[in-house]
């Protein structure tokens, strides 16, 4: 058994939170002790184990409330005595690098979850503390390059390591799928979903141009949007001068998304840029047919099942959204059933869960 501590910059709605949240279960089931801690609030995810400790750093999106962050993750360390430090995301990836400078870690692995984390500055960061981690990892090959690229890191230092999928979890409920659709009046729509923070980087302007193109050739289309953030009232306001008010549905934040994707048909993702996308293997997982945007790690984990196209052009991804609403019944199945097959056997939580471990005893994989 090894003390695992898992540091992270927030436990907001968003693909590393789950996932930091779905290892510290998985570890703690395996036996490990986990405590995980985070910098910033809210705190909206949360592990479902009780064997996991978590622990708010007092951290704020200030300087000083950064300094305090710094000061109670020294004397997290101090009271917990971990054997590994696993950090992810940016801040707690440089305040875990920083924390090694007065406290004892034997083993400190960062994780970035993009192929953007900022700009000069942040890159910067990393390049002058890239020494005090043992391992630096990211999550798809495709983010490990673009950190290369912009020499956050010397080339062949960074590992892509993916993220894990709870297979489980994520699969398709038919009986979800029925009471959905009644609750939500969605029973004889083509279902389209999208699920994400409001937020730059997930480019909800791209997709709701997208869909009043589909959605004019498409009447009996609908959209949920399953997520919130600042850019809440931007997405009201173009939903509402596209007249799309009733073919819309802004769902803010959901307990059961698993459930959500079985009762939609197509899985939208719109990003501007991602480091793997999470969500698209978990609609794949739930076995939808999924259109993404080729940004970032997101090819690598689409491995040519769905469709992909570009980023920022609305009017391929409304093409894309077209054709997969004119699939028939039998090859959108197909298409569900490959993708869940592909996701199983290429991420499926036990077997990254694996991975981690051999990182943090020193054996890559």
């Amino acid at each position: 058994m090894n003390k695992i501590l898992l540091v992270i910059t927030g436990l907001a709605m968003g693909g590393a939170e789950n996932q930091v949240v779905n290892l510290a279960d998985a570890f703690a089931s395996r036996g490990h002790k986990v405590t995980l801690a985070y910098i910033l609030e809210p705190a909206l995810v949360l592990p479902r184990s009780e064997q996991v400790k978590v622990v708010w750093l007092g951290g704020t999106n200030s300087t000083l409330g950064m300094v305090k962050a710094y000061a109670n993750l020294v004397k997290l360390i101090q009271q917990t005595k971990p054997d590994v430090l696993h950090s992810h995301m940016f801040h707690a990836n440089i305040l875990s690098r920083l924390a090694r400078l007065v406290s004892k870690v034997p083993r400190l692995v960062c994780t970035a979850h993009s192929n953007n984390e900022g700009g000069k500055l942040r890159m910067l960061a990393y390049r002058v503390t890239d020494k005090l981690a043992h391992e630096f990892t990211n999550v798809s090959q495709g983010a490990v390059e673009s950190f290369e690229r912009v020499k956050a890191v010397p080339v062949g230092r960074m590992l892509a390591t993916h993220n894990g999928i709870d297979t489980q979890k994520f699969c398709f409920n038919p009986v979800a799928r029925q009471q959905l659709r009644s609750e939500l009046g969605i029973q004889h729509s083509k279902v389209f979903i999208a699920i994400g923070r409001f937020h730059e980087q997930k480019d909800y302007p791209n997709l709701l141009d997208a869909f009043s193109i589909l959605s004019s050739n498409q009447p009996n289309s609908h959209l949920l949007i399953v997520g919130d953030g600042e850019l809440r009232p931007n997405i009201e306001q173009q939903i509402k001068a596209l007249g799309l008010q009733a073919k819309v549905s802004l769902l803010g934040i959901r307990k059961d998304v698993p459930e959500l994707l079985s009762a939609a048909d197509v899985f939208v993702l719109s990003s501007a840029w991602e480091g793997f996308g999470l969500v698209v293997a978990e609609a794949m997982a739930a076995e939808r047919v999924v259109i993404a945007t080729d940004s970032g790690g997101v090819a690598e984990v689409l491995g040519g099942n769905g469709f992909l196209v570009a980023a920022r052009d609305s009017e391929a991804l409304a093409e894309s959204m077209q054709a997969a609403a004119a699939l028939s019944d039998e090859s959108a199945n197909e298409y569900g059933r490959k993708s869940r097959q592909y996701i199983v056997e290429k991420f499926g939580l036990n077997s990254v869960v694996d991975r981690w471990e051999a990182i943090y005893a020193g054996v890559q994989q």
